[in-house]
């Protein structure tokens, strides 16, 4: 099966082309294996642009994805060698239909007719889009785009929960390449399995007991852990996106102390959120209070026009930060892994590439639960992308979740666990 995935639930414009073969029915079980040929992965990120706001602008975001998916198609038709040039005539009912569909993306409508009747269909078999959760602006863009896109070129069109795109990318290896492409494997976890989804928009930790069936375990009460990160980070005068600033300064301050043998004093303790609750929920929102009271009893010690913090003090406040941070993220997922007696964890979301959460987890796995399968995203699959909205689109493919195009609804809220 080939399928086109689209991704537009926040600020990456994402499109790409998997070729999915498996020898059973995979959406059924974990017992056979599915290996992903991507034949293209195309991706326009617009931190850039939203660095000015510290943060991602919906209005802004919204406008970038309506300008940028029909180049980004072509891109990736291009890329998968699948673009095929040649005038098209379009019929005036299918064109009113178009119409109809883009009629919240007036700006994206003239320059889609003007691509489809310039190519020809390519061999596709589905189209999936992200159809939630994420900002409501942005994934009307990419829902309406797939929804005309499927109209045009008669093809069935699949929604994808975003967070089963991260929970499901994070299962798949990179197996090999061929001709240049490279080739994901999933090959049957052992249920139940345990997701630690953590990114800019979600903390979540969510359990798979049957495959492709989903229970939320807890969650963030406030704040999600990239969101903390980010908002940290601009109290300490970093850029955006914060996150991998802060984990720079802390891996910085690690090897700092290694040097000097652990002599140097620990200038900042914070507190570790509901790290000992009952149930698998999260808070991040006191923690960023924490530190916000630790800037400012450094300031009232120094003269109003001096900087904040010094480089030390910037490393081991970062530093303190992400170890905080791990330390509840583990100490929470070791004890669901425990209770629920999962044997698979998956990583997945943005800060599933932080280096030193992944480095933690695996050394308590390896120390206390050595049994755990534990898997991460394949390199540059962390992030929002349309490999992993592919993937979850080709399982549910499988199962005829087809919808009729122009029937489709974007939705900001959407949760996985009501995914069955």
């Amino acid at each position: 099966m080939r399928i086109l995935s689209i991704e537009t639930s926040c600020d990456e414009t994402a499109i790409a082309i998997l070729e999915c073969e498996s020898n059973e029915d995979a959406a059924k079980d974990t017992s056979t294996s599915t290996t992903f040929k991507v034949l293209s992965h195309t991706l326009i990120s617009q931190i850039e642009i939203h660095r000015e706001y510290g943060g991602v602008f919906p209005a802004v975001a919204k406008r970038e994805h309506a300008k940028n998916l029909v180049p980004i198609l072509g891109a990736a038709l291009e890329e998968a060698e699948l673009l095929r040039e040649d005038t098209q005539s379009v019929p005036e009912d299918l064109r009113a239909r178009i119409g109809e569909v883009l009629s919240r993306e007036s700006d994206m409508a003239e320059s889609f007719i003007q691509f489809i009747t310039e190519n020809n269909r390519p061999i596709i078999d589905a189209i999936a889009v992200t159809y939630g959760p994420g900002l409501a602006p942005a994934l009307w863009v990419g829902v309406n785009f797939a929804q005309a896109l499927a109209l045009a070129w008669n093809v069935p069109l699949v929604p994808v929960n975003h967070m089963e795109g991260h929970f499901l990318v994070g299962l798949a290896r990179t197996t090999e390449s061929i001709d240049n492409k490279t080739v994901l494997t999933i090959d049957a976890p052992q249920t139940p399995i345990l997701g630690l989804l953590i990114s800019g928009g979600h903390t979540q930790l969510m359990l798979m007991n049957e495959w492709l069936s989903y229970q939320l375990l807890g969650e963030t009460r406030d704040d999600a852990v990239g969101e903390a990160f980010d908002k940290v980070a601009r109290m300490m005068g970093l850029p955006y996106p914060g996150g991998p600033e802060i984990s720079k300064l802390a891996a910085k301050c690690r090897e700092d102390e290694k040097s000097l043998e652990g002599t140097s004093e620990k200038l900042f303790s914070l507190p570790r959120p509901m790290i000992d609750t009952p149930d698998y929920n999260f808070s991040f929102s006191g923690l960023k209070t924490a530190v916000l009271y630790a800037l400012r009893d450094i300031q009232k010690t120094r003269p109003e026009e001096s900087a904040p913090l010094d480089t030390l003090e910037k490393e081991q406040l970062a530093r303190e930060f992400e170890d905080a941070v791990t330390e509840v993220l583990i100490v929470k997922t070791v004890k669901a892994l425990k209770e629920t007696q999962a044997q698979t964890l998956v990583l997945g979301g943005g800060v599933s590439a932080n280096p030193h959460i992944q480095k933690s987890f695996t050394k308590i796995l390896s120390d206390k639960l050595p049994a755990v399968d534990f898997r991460v995203p394949p390199t540059g699959l962390t992030g929002d992308n349309g490999v992993m909205i592919g993937i979850a689109g080709f399982y549910r493919a499988q199962r005829k979740e087809f919808v009729d195009p122009g029937t489709l609804v974007a939705d900001g809220n959407l949760s996985l666990s009501k995914v069955a």
